[in-house]
């Protein structure tokens, strides 16, 4: 399978996916004067990129970032290029990154640059397919190419389809000139990816725990065949939620992966019990995590009927809103949420806005929580 994981994005459900060789570590840069000459960042905007980087990704306080030295990109005019490490504990990660001078863009950059001799969708599809060695079964589709943010560059995608339902988007960047194509995300650095989520995020007629007018408000995007989020699931229900009473409240999002076989299928399966019952949304939800190992395409529709009869459901209105695939449509609502928010992991948590990936550690949630109390007094 194609490896288009961004380096420090090991998935947080484990799935089967091999992260690229990472460039060699680039030295720490040493303290730039204001006005830096060309090819560097001024030390203010620097530091604004790493923030902005810590930030869009999730990354806890206490993880140690540093910015390599800088070099004129090839891709595009008017942005650098560099190394993004990352220390956390005895792990060390990188990621590629390019900043435009004026530190207005940032992106992640998911694999080498791929050089076209023309910019037609047909190379570009070709091109991937032999630069990761993609099987000839895999279907590799380029295109919806459209201005971006940035106007060095058009963003697309890459849609890698292997014939068995299982369809993987990537968002590609191609170069003004048309000649260079990576795969990687752009970031507005002026956007404040709080303010963006408080906006962003629905909260109304969405499943729940907890008082809606709770200070601290945490909405978690999961997949229901995710190992993390099952464990975080287990986390908020046992721990979170009884250590902290109606000043917390959860609300759940559906994000389905696409390159697991049965996510979807009982993520309208919960869809459906919450518009069935809403108090039998959490039950169901709880279930398929608790016995996430014995579920298979083989058993799943009868272990969700199953499980929806325990939660409370009448069998027969769930298997007709199951089979209908009825509630689709707010599953397909909430990933499209996500999508506009940056999230490409589960699970993926915003507390009051703010994002975190994965479960770093229980203190560290409860730091998190902690410090949104304060600021609400």
């Amino acid at each position: 399978m194609l490896a288009l994981v961004n380096v420090q994005r090991t998935n947080a459900q484990n799935s089967p996916q091999v992260a690229p060789k990472p460039a060699p570590p680039a030295a720490v840069s040493q303290p730039k004067p204001p006005g830096a000459p060309a090819g560097m960042l001024s030390d203010a905007a620097s530091k604004k990129t790493l923030a902005y980087f810590r930030t869009r990704i999730g990354l806890r306080d206490d993880v140690k970032v540093s910015l390599g030295a800088l070099h004129a990109s090839s891709v595009a005019p008017g942005y650098l290029e560099g190394i993004i490490t990352m220390v956390d504990g005895a792990k060390q990660a990188e990621q590629r990154v390019l900043v435009s001078r004026d530190a207005h863009f940032f992106i992640t950059v998911q694999s080498n640059v791929i050089d076209l001799g023309q910019d037609s969708n047909a190379e570009m599809a070709q091109r991937i397919q032999q630069t990761f060695k993609i099987p000839a079964s895999t279907k590799v589709a380029v295109g919806g190419f459209k201005p971006s943010a940035s106007p060095a560059f058009q963003e697309g995608t890459l849609t890698l389809d292997d014939g068995t339902g299982h369809k993987r988007d990537f968002s590609v960047l191609l170069g003004r000139d048309g000649k260079h194509l990576m795969i990687g995300n752009l970031y507005n650095m002026s956007v404040d990816t709080r303010q963006q989520a408080l906006h962003t995020i629905s909260l109304r007629d969405e499943p729940s725990q907890g008082p809606a007018n709770a200070p601290v408000t945490i909405v978690e995007y999961a997949d229901l065949e995710c190992p993390t989020c099952a464990r975080v699931h287990e986390f908020l229900e046992t721990q979170l939620l009884p250590r902290y009473g109606n000043k917390l409240r959860v609300v759940f999002k559906e994000f389905p992966l696409p390159m697991h076989d049965w996510s979807l299928t009982a993520a309208v399966a919960c869809q459906c019990a919450y518009e069935i019952n809403h108090e039998a949304y959490v039950p169901l939800r709880s279930a398929i995590f608790r016995n996430q190992q014995l579920i298979n395409i083989a058993n799943l529709r009868e272990t969700l009927l199953s499980f929806g009869e325990q939660a409370g459901l009448d069998r027969v209105q769930l298997a007709g809103c199951l089979d209908a695939k009825s509630s689709l449509p707010r599953v397909e609502r909430d990933a499209e949420e996500g999508k506009r928010l940056g999230v490409d992991r589960t699970p993926t948590l915003f507390f009051n806005g703010r994002m975190v990936v994965g479960l770093p550690s229980e203190d560290a949630y409860y730091q998190i929580i902690d410090e949104e109390l304060k600021q609400s007094k």
